[in-house]
């Protein structure tokens, strides 16, 4: 491919704008600031990213040194996906937890705070809320990250998240349209598809989008995902009657249209980055978010390259390309706009929300825990989008309570006797995550609750199996409030 002069030309700079890229590092490196003076206008931040909270909001202003209306987005759902608290556990419970309290106002204040802090740290837009409504139970990536299987009770909680964020001025972007819900792929490791047809998707998948949209948000991610009802031939980010006939058109939405990550193998195994860049924004993309994994310069010059090619060869419209780096500008300049005063903070909102999110089953006796117990963690693997790199489940917060606590790791058809071998005599706690996806971990409960039934089972992902155990609480989420409001109950507050 010919490579460009990297000058000002509006061509090159609307090239540049559109990108979204990530990178590697806790300051910024010297080609993204060289790339922010020649027109790139957004920038993605990850866990690998953030140290501290002082840390980030020195990032942040070494960013706008060199652009002043710069774009810095994040991955923060609050829940299982956190950037900010990517080493301790999010201080927010997140969607699911949210959806089963289905209280609108404390989604809106969780939403609040989250992007206060935000705010706070100099992080102007968020990856965030995930509309997805989770009708599938076998979902490997969504979950708990959305707000229930409900259709309208996820539409109602999206609008109040969108509000909320947006109120603390920092733009929220609604994820994964035209909907992710009904998947049992994951779109960070292939192509899924949904077979819903038309109806089906128009009642149930789009109407949080329209919520959304209704609520005024910003921003709408696209989903690597297939549904041939809406386009038989190509995924949503790469679909001209999904991005503009169905979002712009049917729906009336005018904010920015950002892809999910590229780099996942969904596009990159399919298309590869470059042509499912330029085919993207071609659709009616209007940013082009990669950096998830792929976070250099090379990966900025080769899809700027790439769009001015296509532009130059007529495949891509210039027309089109001008339009979708306007809109990148427009967001920005909204960002840079919110200056409104804030109410003070109310750092306790998440555990307040994790506590009532709570269902609780106990069996007649139940007395709490007031030796430390054995937690064992029936560990499945994480997706993509969670990590593997944030702490989850009670071991932790128990051991706040009851010192002397000791945990462990378990997973696969040897669980159960395992668990039972390594806690000896000591009270069981066992923590699972979605044991309905995971035949293995009913095998690991069953194994455990046969010889100890005085367990006690901590559910932490979408409740579908049904509660045993002599005390079974569902958490709806594994974030670390989650776990401290867990381990309050087990030890009797």
């Amino acid at each position: 491919m010919t490579t460009f002069a990297s000058g000002t030309d509006t061509l090159t700079r609307d090239a540049l704008t559109v990108l979204q890229p990530g990178f590697t590092g806790t300051t910024a490196p010297d080609w993204l600031l060289r790339r922010l003076g020649e027109g790139l206008a957004s920038v993605g931040l990850f866990g690998r990213n953030i140290a501290s909270p002082e840390q980030l909001a020195a990032l942040t202003a070494q960013l706008r040194a060199e652009r002043d209306d710069v774009l810095v987005a994040i991955d923060e759902e609050g829940g299982d996906v956190t950037r900010l608290e990517v080493r301790t556990g999010s201080s927010f419970p997140g969607n699911h937890a949210l959806g089963a309290v289905d209280d609108v106002d404390l989604t809106r204040a969780v939403a609040f705070e989250l992007g206060r802090r935000l705010a706070a740290c100099g992080v102007n837009f968020n990856w965030a809320p995930s509309a997805d409504v989770n009708s599938n139970p076998a979902n490997p990536v969504i979950g708990v990250r959305s707000f229930g299987a409900d259709t309208r009770l996820a539409a109602r909680h999206t609008a109040a998240y969108v509000t909320g964020l947006q109120a603390a001025g920092v733009a929220a972007c609604t994820k994964h349209f035209p909907g992710h819900g009904d998947t049992a792929v994951d779109s960070h490791l292939a192509l899924p598809r949904i077979d819903a047809d038309a109806t089906v998707l128009a009642e149930r998948e789009l109407a949080p989008f329209r919520a959304a949209v209704a609520a005024g948000t910003r921003a709408v991610m696209s989903a690597h995902i297939l549904v041939p009802a809406l386009d038989p031939d190509h995924p949503a980010t790469l679909s001209r009657r999904i991005l503009t006939d169905l979002l712009r058109g049917d729906l009336g939405y005018d904010g920015l249209i950002v892809t999910d990550g590229m780099e996942m193998q969904a596009i990159a195994g399919t298309y590869g980055i470059e042509r499912g860049s330029v085919l993207a924004v071609a659709a009616g993309a209007d940013a082009i978010c990669v950096g998830g994994g792929l976070a250099d310069d090379d990966t900025v010059r080769r899809l700027r390259d790439a769009l001015v090619a296509a532009v130059r060869s007529g495949e891509l419209p210039e027309d089109r390309l001008a339009d979708a780096a306007a809109r990148v500008r427009e967001l920005a300049r909204w960002t840079a706009a919110q200056t409104a005063p804030r109410p003070d903070a109310d750092p306790e909102v998440g555990l307040r929300a994790a506590r009532r999110a709570l269902t609780v089953t106990s069996a007649d006796g139940y007395t709490p825990l007031t030796e430390p117990p054995y937690v064992a963690a029936f560990t499945p693997v994480a997706n993509i989008a969670v990590g593997d790199e944030t702490p989850w489940g009670v071991a932790a917060e128990l051991f706040h309570r009851l010192p002397g606590t000791e945990t462990g790791s378990f997973t696969g058809p040897d669980a159960g006797p395992g668990a039972l071998a390594a806690a000896g005599p000591r009270r069981i706690v066992a923590v699972v995550r979605d044991e309905h996806r995971h035949p293995w971990m009913g095998a690991a409960l069953d194994a455990l609750l046969a010889a100890r039934p005085d367990t006690v089972v901590v559910e932490m992902g979408v409740p579908q199996a049904p509660p045993r155990g002599a005390l079974h609480i569902a958490t709806h989420g594994a974030a670390r409030v989650c776990g401290r409001a867990a381990a309050e109950v087990i030890t009797g507050g």
